[in-house]
């Protein structure tokens, strides 16, 4: 199973939120949308050994959870991964995952808890090359389009970093590399 993990610094935690303008209403969620569909598509199919958390800190930090053995509902577009996550927002949740829809979930907490459930690893622009690492850590975390805050430095100090090329990429586009490198290793 590969699980990725992407911070969303201003995503908000309110279904109030237009799926019109998710860049701008949303705190950036159109980054986190992105980061599913990268997380799970393929030509004419869906990666079903993947499951992508959103860590959205725009209001009390809240985790929501696709995975791809059971999603449904999910279209390649960004639209339909916002539906999805307004849906999941509109649940009334607490410490542990309920299903919003199939494949959906959310949970209150972020980060912390998150990095207590499985060890992960830090896709990081200073990281060493994926192609030179004997084996690909299974669990990645990402940040959005901000830089990881102090606090959030201090609880990834630990981590491994990896980095996908020389270049700073979106996350969307890191995670379409990072599973292209872990598809030829498995060739």
């Amino acid at each position: 199973m590969r699980r990725f993990a992407i911070l969303g610094h201003r995503a908000v935690t309110d279904p109030g939120f237009s799926l019109n303008d998710m860049p701008g209403s949303a705190g950036r969620m159109d980054v986190l949308c992105r980061c599913v569909n990268s997380s799970f598509f393929l030509s004419h199919d869906l990666r079903r050994d993947v499951e992508c958390y959103l860590i959205l800190k725009g209001g009390p930090e809240t985790t929501i959870l696709f995975k791809g053995e059971t999603v449904r509902s999910l279209n390649p577009d960004e639209r339909s991964a916002g539906a999805l996550i307004k849906k999941a927002l509109g649940k009334i949740c607490g410490s542990e995952f309920i299903e919003s829809s199939p494949g959906v979930f959310i949970r209150r907490g972020g980060l912390a808890r998150l990095l207590s459930d499985y060890p992960f690893a830090v896709l990081d622009e200073s990281g060493g090359d994926i192609r030179t690492v004997s084996s690909l850590p299974e669990n990645l975390l990402l940040s959005d389009h901000q830089n990881f805050t102090e606090e959030e430095e201090a609880l990834t100090a630990d981590l491994m970093r990896l980095s996908v090329g020389p270049q700073v990429l979106h996350a969307d586009h890191t995670i379409t590399i990072y599973l292209n490198e872990a598809d030829r290793r498995l060739a």
